[in-house]
C-alpha cells in the first residue's frame, strides 16, 4: 500500500479525518519550509500539501501568489521543490507529501524525469491544476511507472461527465475545491458543499479532500464532519507573511492553528 493509503487507512482506524496543511515551498526559504514540515506533522498534520512556486499561479488567490512570489525571489525552483522533500525524508518515511503546482516547471524538467526524480526523493502524489484530465494520459503514463500518485480537482461548477472522468483516473484522494474562484476566497456554504459531497461520493470510493475557505478550527471541525480530509493554506501562508520576517513566529503561528484544527476535528469525528 502507499503511504497516502496506509494514513487514511490508519485514521479510519482510529476515528480521525486527515488534516492536510498546504505551504508554498520556499516561502521565505528552503529551511523554513524543512523546519515548518516537521513542526506541522507534531501539530497534528496527516499529509503535507508542498506547492510548487511558478510565476503565473493562475487559480490561487493573492495570499499563495505573493507566497510564490517570495519563494521564487529567494531562489525556489522545482529541483529545490525536490530536494527539500528528499531532505524531510531524512527524518520522516511516514507523512505523505503531496506535490501541488502548474504543469509547465514539469514540462521543462520532462514528465519521465520529474517522475522519476520525484519518487526517488519520496513525493507521493502530485496535483498538477492546470492540466484537466482528458490531457493528461501521457503524465498519468509517467507517474504509473513510478509509482507516483495523480491527485485530480473538482469544484462546484463540476458535471456528472467530469465528476466520472476524474473517478476513473484519480488516485490517493480527489481534492473537491469547496469554492467558486481562486484560492482564500470568501466563506464557505457548509450545505451546498454536503449536497456536492453526496453526488461525488456516488462515483467514487477514493477518500474525498475537501479546502478553500478554510480559515479557522471552527471551519475545520464542520468540513471533517462531511469529508475525508481537510486542506488549508491560505490561512497558513498568512501565518508567514503577518509574522514580518520573524521565521519563529511564523512557525508557531503555523503550529498553532493546525493542533487548533487538529482538536476541533478530533471533537466531532471521535466518538
Amino acid at each position: 500500500m502507499s503511504r497516502l493509503d496506509n494514513c487514511f487507512k490508519a485514521l479510519k482506524e482510529t476515528q480521525q479525518k486527515a488534516l492536510v496543511p498546504f505551504i508554498t515551498a520556499g516561502d521565505p526559504n528552503a529551511d523554513f519550509t524543512l523546519n515548518c514540515m516537521h513542526n506541522m506533522v507534531k501539530a497534528g498534520a496527516s499529509i503535507i500539501e508542498l506547492g510548487v512556486p511558478f510565476s503565473d499561479p493562475m487559480a490561487d488567490g493573492p495570499v499563495i501568489q505573493k507566497a510564490s512570489e517570495r519563494a521564487l525571489a529567494a531562489g525556489m525552483s522545482l529541483k529545490g521543490v525536490l530536494d527539500i522533500v528528499a531532505r524531510f525524508r531524512q527524518t520522516d518515511q511516514l507523512t505523505p507529501v503531496v506535490l501541488m503546482g502548474y504543469l509547465n516547471p514539469i514540462e521543462f524538467m520532462g514528465y519521465e524525469a520529474f517522475a522519476k526524480k520525484a519518487a526517488d526523493v519520496g513525493v507521493d502524489g502530485v496535483l498538477t491544476v492546470d492540466i484537466p484530465p482528458e490531457e493528461s494520459a501521457e503524465l498519468i503514463s509517467a507517474y504509473d511507472t513510478y509509482g507516483i500518485v495523480p491527485i485530480f480537482l473538482l469544484a462546484p461548477t463540476s458535471h456528472e461527465k467530469r465528476i466520472k472522468k476524474v473517478a476513473a483516473l484519480a488516485k490517493g484522494y480527489i481534492y473537491y475545491v469547496s469554492l467558486k474562484g481562486v484560492t482564500g476566497a470568501a466563506s464557505l456554504e457548509l450545505d451546498s458543499v454536503t449536497d456536492k459531497v453526496k453526488e461525488i461520493k456516488q462515483f467514487t470510493d477514493l477518500p474525498l479532500a475537501i479546502g478553500f475557505g478554510v480559515k479557522n478550527a471552527e471551519i475545520a471541525a464542520n468540513i471533517a464532519k462531511i469529508s475525508d480530509a481537510v486542506v488549508v493554506g491560505s490561512a497558513l501562508i498568512n501565518c508567514i507573511s503577518d509574522a514580518n520576517g520573524d521565521e519563529n513566529q511564523a512557525q508557531t503561528g503555523i503550529s498553532k492553528l493546525l493542533s487548533d484544527m487538529r482538536v476541533a476535528m478530533d471533537a466531532v469525528t471521535k466518538t
